[in-house]
């Protein structure tokens, strides 16, 4: 066992408020400090640290300890690792012996830790010795990279042949349970045995905030056809939507620039730090996503974020300014000249001109989004006008701060001027709108989430249940047969047929015109979410990806699907089916008969509603019917080519081939 004097050395050595900083943003306040807790989520902190006592304690959750505690809490270590790693980090010596036993779950984080390490070392060793790591070592040295760079940064390289880490690991003792937990190894298909996940390939080590292995990406060096980079998944010490490449190197100077930078490649945070500028990360290989955003923040109140300037690169942006936004932080845009991107840039001009060029060429949110939209042309067409406004008031939404937003939303109004005159009080009323519009959705992703649960626990499907009258069936369960058997809108169908079927293209000129609200089917409109949702995170959302889904997905695949062949052109005149060379005509068609059960519907809904209204609510609803009846006129007597403009970049490659599509009796 550790001594207690030994265990008292290391509380004495520890900086309670240096280790919290590693996990928490912290602000002095009187004779302590104070921050966000990260036992729970809260807005307003209640986290409380004090340095004379050495404690911290959250008034919100009722947390409490000694800096032991916090460290065996945030990396998920038994006490005698947790005084093993503060000794170590404090510089004080502690024995080896040890007899006390960890618990199962602590061993098995230890262990795969362990592992991680060793592979670390291997991979390391390969890089600097091995023959065959002569193609990395070339690579790394047309990028400026020299044997110091290997160190630091622990770069490695997975030999080709298939079973060296496992081999060298089985003979150094390591459990292979902790190599396959850490999906170092993976189980072999002929039978007994593994294989290396990695294989032949340069390895990036991916370490948590205070420097330990807990993943690797694998980069490509040859031409050969696969992935450029392959990840580790998910493991009990690697979650990788709450993982930031380089933070461990990055998060003091983030802390002393209050300024945290964002670009996408590793090679492009490792470039940077060599050029002294180490306040940059990369999102780890993945979009980015709010965990690790809550990350950043820890340590920083601005970000500037750099992303390439094709078209998977400013969707990116986009996600990631909302992401920045909703956690609080201040965000700014850096946009790189033709073919540059950072490590190339720095190479090329250098250090100073890099900070220069942030300096004058980093735009606020709402600046680059407008100049953006500028730049494709938008800003001079009155029908994209009021579009590139609604997108910045997404954007603007998201932020927590009611005074921020209002801000934000004045800075808009005076920046707008210049292209078109918006009345202040209408950007008010339209962000209103929004905020409301994305109420409903979370309501309705809670309400959706919720259903699935309840599905999942009762899979019986002999079990009839039934559901409130606010509540409407989820499309999951199986067993309500009033949702399955009525006849679901066909324009509705062909509007999720074309999405998965002809991939993001079409579904962002179908978004473009519609929304989940407009679907009267539940099924369909849940289906419809979904899609949006898996576009939104950059997700496959096609046939192949629903049919292998649980139900109800594979039941409406064929149901949307099933429709649109036909076994020859003279059959499909027999029977009313209509071969059509552009699939966004049959968009722009279903689109339309879309709109217009919508707005019949919602007539019905006003008219009973006229019917039980006190005068001044009477005469608003009676507004409302004539607003209504208009957009139903113009939608019935429009042809749909002059209701909705064809794609500005034309029809995408991806749905440019002949389909057929089912011309309905309803519109016969």
């Amino acid at each position: 066992m550790i001594s207690d004097e030994k265990k008292e050395e290391v509380r004495a050595a520890a900086d309670i408020v240096e280790v919290v900083q590693d996990y928490v943003k912290l602000k002095r306040s009187g004779s302590g400090f104070v921050g966000l807790c990260p036992y729970h989520d809260e807005k307003t902190p209640s986290f409380n640290v004090t340095p004379r006592l050495q404690i911290f304690k959250c008034f919100g959750c009722g947390e409490s300890g000694d800096v032991f505690k916090f460290v065996m809490d945030q990396e998920g270590v038994g006490f005698t690792e947790a005084i093993r790693q503060l000794g170590e980090r404090y510089g004080v010596y502690i024995p080896e012996e040890d007899n006390e036993e960890p618990s199962e779950s602590t061993q098995l984080r230890e262990g795969i830790l362990h592992a991680l390490k060793f592979a670390g070392v291997f991979y390391y060793r390969n890089l600097v010795e091995n023959p065959e790591a002569e193609k990395a070592r070339k690579y790394l040295q047309e990028r400026g990279y020299d044997r110091s760079v290997y160190k630091k940064f622990g770069l490695g390289y997975a030999p080709s042949g298939g079973e060296e880490l496992w081999k060298a690991a089985k003979n150094a003792g390591i459990d292979e349970q902790y190599l396959v937990e850490g999906d170092l190894i993976k189980p072999s298909n002929r039978g007994s045995g593994y294989y290396d996940t990695f294989r032949g390939r340069l390895m990036f080590p991916i370490f948590n905030p205070t420097g330990k292995v807990i993943a690797f990406a694998g980069r490509v060096l040859g031409q050969e056809k696969t992935a450029k980079y392959i990840n580790s998944s998910q493991t009990k010490v690697y979650n990788k939507s709450e993982v930031v490449y380089g933070v461990n190197f990055a998060r003091n100077e983030i802390r002393k620039n209050k300024e945290v930078i964002l670009v996408e490649g590793y090679t492009d945070v490792i470039t940077l730090m060599e050029h002294q500028i180490g306040n940059v990360v990369a999102s780890s290989g993945t979009s980015l996503t709010p965990g690790q955003m809550k990350i950043l923040h820890r340590y920083g109140e601005r970000i500037v974020m750099i992303y390439d300037s094709d078209d998977a690169g400013q969707t990116a942006m986009k996600r990631g300014i909302n992401i920045a936004l909703a956690e609080g932080m201040e965000v700014q845009l850096l946009e790189l000249p033709e073919n540059q991107d950072p490590d190339s840039f720095v190479k090329q001009f250098g250090t100073e001109s890099f900070e220069e060029l942030k300096k004058e060429e980093a735009l606020d949110f709402v600046d680059f989004l407008l100049h953006k939209a500028g730049e494709e042309g938008r800003l001079d067409k009155p029908t994209e006008t009021p579009k590139v406004i609604t997108e910045i008031l997404e954007s603007i939404s998201n932020i927590p701060d009611s005074i921020q937003r209002q801000v934000y939303v004045q800075y808009l109004h005076q920046k707008m001027q210049k292209f078109q005159k918006v009345k202040e009080t209408d950007l008010f009323e339209q962000l209103e709108r929004v905020m409301n519009d994305k109420r409903w959705e979370q309501k309705r992703a809670k309400k959706r989430e919720e259903v699935r649960q309840r599905v999942q626990q009762k899979p019986d499907e002999n079990t009839s249940q039934s559901s409130s009258d606010d509540e409407p069936p989820h499309p999951g369960m199986r067993t309500v047969k009033a949702q399955s058997s009525k006849k679901k809108p066909h324009f509705e169908k062909e509007l999720i047929r074309l999405m998965i079927t002809y991939g993001r293209s079409m579904v962002e000129y179908i978004c473009s015109f519609t929304n989940a609200k407009l679907f009267e089917d539940d099924e369909l409109k849940m289906f419809y979410e979904d899609i949006i949702e898996r576009y939104k995170k950059e997700q496959e959302f096609s046939v192949k990806t629903y049919s292998g889904q649980p139900d109800p997905f594979p039941r409406l695949v064929g149901d949307v699907t099933l429709q649109q062949y036909a076994p020859s052109e003279r059959f499909s005149k027999e029977h009313g089916l209509k071969y059509d060379e552009n699939p966004y005509r049959t968009a722009k068609s279903s689109i339309r008969s879309t709109q217009i059960n919508f707005y019949k519907r919602k007539l019905h809904e006003i008219a009973d509603r006229i019917a039980n209204a006190d005068e001044k609510e009477r005469l608003k609803l009676i507004e409302r019917q004539k607003d209504m009846k208009s957009k139903l006129t113009r939608r019935e007597t429009s042809d749909p080519d002059d209701l909705y403009p064809n794609p500005e970049k034309g029809v995408s490659k991806e749905v440019d081939r002949k389909v057929f599509t089912y011309k309905m009796k309803g519109e016969e």
